[in-house]
């Protein structure tokens, strides 16, 4: 059986055909079928004489079908820049990984990428600088990024990209950050558009641009740090919030890890959640929650808190558990007493997957500590009080104690049942936690 042939991807800037090396240029002159951005197939000579195909849109779904229409060609796709960041060629890796009858070898000639031109024109470390991609992604992405002093790009999904960029920072308080747009990086109409945030108002200017953020924080906005625990006021809710000392403490007994998938039931106004996917760009999360309005005011706090990712649920545990993704992590904030839940969330999980869960009320504790007879873990009592005033003095306001049972679930959950169970309270949808 003869092997397939393999599938070149081809790395192209804006310096067209004179800036690619050789290697680059005779996988291009060789090839039968050409794919790529109506943009990029302008930029080849007619020394290039293979079948010119543009990408459709939406382009993943169809992928499979043009890999498949030109199986046995030599097939060469045009990539922007560095076909591995960023670019097309993780898509084709991944469907080809997903699909045997279009998978073929891949051969990838890169070409510098927009980052490294940004980065070299700026004088910028690439090791020291934060990339953050808005192609094809909500411009809130790029909350989670904006620290006093950091180094940002923002790799633009258009003209209209920087524009968008200047509202969201005023919004968030980085008005005074310095914007520069390097437009047409590395060929003859390269040039740099440069403002502040809080003055921006040039014009939308060429498509193929990147945003260099040299970010600074209005003096009196809020800080939000990198380690949970954000403060109170940087969420939007009505009461139904884990507190930030206590989910500190609740996001280290989760202990997410990079690719996690957390589901966050009962989420209240979605804090948990929300810092769960702070903690890395790779995390995942499902938010679970029966009442209309918290399951909109989660998405707005993820949207605000730059992780637009966040999956809101809306719908009563444990009915709405039901197709959902196998969790690597469940926290339980609401609902203990629903019949099945802690069931229902114990048995989806795999081995080596973690719950915790927190309540405030006797009766929620009380079934905790039947679970916590039952699969061991750790069962502690989250107690804080805050100093305020007394008269002409200062004394201690204690806010209700939290109870918080943590387990991970062993290779073998075959555990021995203790026995007959004390008696539940009657159950209740939600829990005051």
């Amino acid at each position: 059986m003869t092997p397939p042939l393999p599938l070149s991807v081809v790395g192209i800037g804006a310096d067209g055909w004179e800036g690619l090396s050789p290697a680059a240029q005779r996988e291009l002159a060789a090839a039968e079928v050409l794919i790529g951005g109506a943009r990029q197939l302008a930029l080849l000579p007619a020394q290039c004489a293979g079948e010119r195909e543009p990408w459709p849109s939406p382009l993943r779904p169809a992928v499979p079908g043009l890999l498949a229409a030109h199986a046995g060609r030599r097939v060469c796709v045009l990539a922007s820049g560095d076909p591995m960041f960023y670019g097309i060629g993780r898509t084709l890796t991944e469907v080809m990984a997903q699909d045997a009858a279009v998978r073929r070898p891949l051969r990838v000639v890169p070409h510098p990428s927009s980052v490294a031109y940004a980065c070299a024109r700026l004088g910028w470390a690439v090791e020291d600088t934060e990339i953050v991609t808005l192609v094809g992604r909500p411009v809130d992405n790029l909350v989670r990024a904006l620290h006093d002093g950091r180094r940002v790009l923002v790799l633009s999904a258009g003209p209209a990209t920087p524009g968008e960029v200047a509202a969201l920072l005023r919004e968030r308080g980085f008005g005074p950050t310095r914007m520069r747009v390097l437009e047409q990086l590395g060929g003859a109409r390269e040039r740099v558009v440069e403002g502040r945030a809080e003055r921006w108002d040039a014009p939308a200017g060429d498509p193929l641009n990147v945003l260099a953020l040299d970010c600074a924080r209005a003096p009196d906005a809020l800080r939000l740090p990198v380690v949970p625990g954000l403060p109170d006021d940087a969420y939007e809710h009505d009461g139904q919030l884990t507190k930030r000392h206590v989910r500190a403490a609740t996001l280290a007994a989760l202990a997410p890890a990079p690719g996690e998938l957390l589901w966050d039931i009962g989420g209240g106004s979605g804090s948990i959640a929300v810092e769960w996917l702070r903690s890395h760009r790779s995390c995942r999360a499902v938010s679970v929650e029966r009442d209309v309005a918290r399951a909109a005011r989660i998405d707005r706090n993820a949207r605000a808190l730059g992780v637009p990712a966040l999956r809101v649920v809306q719908g009563a545990a444990p009915a709405a558990l039901t197709g959902l993704p196998t969790p690597d992590a469940v926290f339980i904030g609401g609902g203990l007493t629903a019949p099945g839940l802690l069931d229902a969330c114990w048995e989806a999980l795999p081995p080596g997957g973690r719950i915790v869960a927190n309540t405030v009320t006797l009766e929620s504790e009380a079934l905790l500590t039947q679970w916590y007879r039952r699969h061991g873990g750790e069962l502690v009592r989250l107690a804080v009080a805050h100093a305020v005033p007394v008269g002409g003095f200062t004394g201690w306001r204690q806010a209700m104690p939290v109870t918080q049972w943590s387990a991970v679930k062993p290779a073998s959950s075959d555990v021995p049942d203790p026995g007959p169970q004390e008696a539940a309270a009657p159950p209740r949808s939600q829990d005051p936690s």
